[in-house]
């Protein structure tokens, strides 16, 4: 183990706690912005600044920006699954439901990765897998428990919070598959410019244009496209991707935990002994 490595296990339980800080938090401040503005409107105005910002972060690293031609198809297609479906898909439950169990239907990508893999590309599932899906699944069912009076009321919210994890899962599965060789604060940079731009004309023919901005719209924008995007890509593409498997896995769910706690503390949420059994 080399200086870096053995520096970069070191600080990796600061390193994890912050990510998950960043991700659990993105969903309260998109639930404070989303009061005063569309979700189309936000993500049309955050993901191309996002995208744009790690371009250029990783032209000042000397990363080459080139997508090989016979690549942009996926690219394409990755983009609009993971970036414009996981993030207005997610945008759009926060307005219906609370941002903690948004988040946890998001994170239920591991489950819809796994029935695309076996959709899409026949890949068999063991014994183990099984039962890992069964017991994700049982963990979603608990938390949804006590909201299912709310989403009787607006069930929108369910259908958004499930597809934004399945439309993860897609894009996931998709580049496991037909990866594109090209460094990954590229590929994730494109991404996000792409799936902004696709989100712009939806914008600018059926959505208003906002008559002005207060504290939390611009407070919402930069803390998204700053930190919640950019410097959280840096944390884990840099550091924590290079951790073991079984510990960049623990913040899966880790995140919607963390945006549990955040959404009770902070925007009254409710938070009882079954979430605690949902979450272990």
């Amino acid at each position: 183990m080399d200086v870096q490595d053995a520096r970069l296990k070191r600080h990796a339980p600061w390193l994890m706690a912050l990510l998950t800080l960043i991700w659990g938090s993105n969903w309260l401040v998109i639930t404070l912005a989303v009061r005063e503005v569309s979700a189309w409107t936000f993500r049309a105005l955050t993901l191309p600044v996002a995208g744009l910002l790690l371009l250029l972060l990783a032209h000042r690293r000397k990363l080459p920006l080139a997508i090989p031609r016979q690549h942009w198809p996926m690219l394409l297609c990755s983009a609009w699954a993971f970036l414009a479906l996981w993030n207005v898909a997610t945008t759009l439950a926060l307005t219906y439901i609370p941002s903690g169990q948004a988040a946890l239907l998001g994170f239920t990508m591991p489950l819809w990765a796994a029935l695309w893999s076996w959709l899409l590309f026949g890949h068999t599932l063991d014994s183990r897998q099984w039962l890992a899906l069964l017991l994700g699944t049982a963990g979603v069912i608990v938390l949804m428990i006590p909201a299912f009076a709310s989403y009787a009321h607006a069930p929108l919210g369910l259908v958004y919070g499930l597809a934004s994890g399945a439309g993860w899962a897609l894009s996931t599965v998709l580049l496991k598959h037909r990866p594109i060789p090209v460094p990954t604060t590229v590929l994730t940079g494109w991404q996000l410019l792409l799936g902004g731009l696709c989100l712009l004309p939806v914008v600018l023919v059926l959505e208003p244009w906002p008559d002005h901005f207060t504290a939390a719209n611009v407070g919402g924008y930069l803390y998204l496209c700053l930190v919640g995007a950019v410097l959280a890509y840096v944390l884990y593409f840099r550091g924590i991707s290079r951790l073991p498997p079984a510990i960049v896995s623990s913040l899966g769910p880790l995140s919607p935990v963390c945006a549990f706690v955040l959404g009770w503390v902070f925007l009254n949420e409710q938070l009882g002994g079954r979430a605690l059994v949902g979450f272990v």
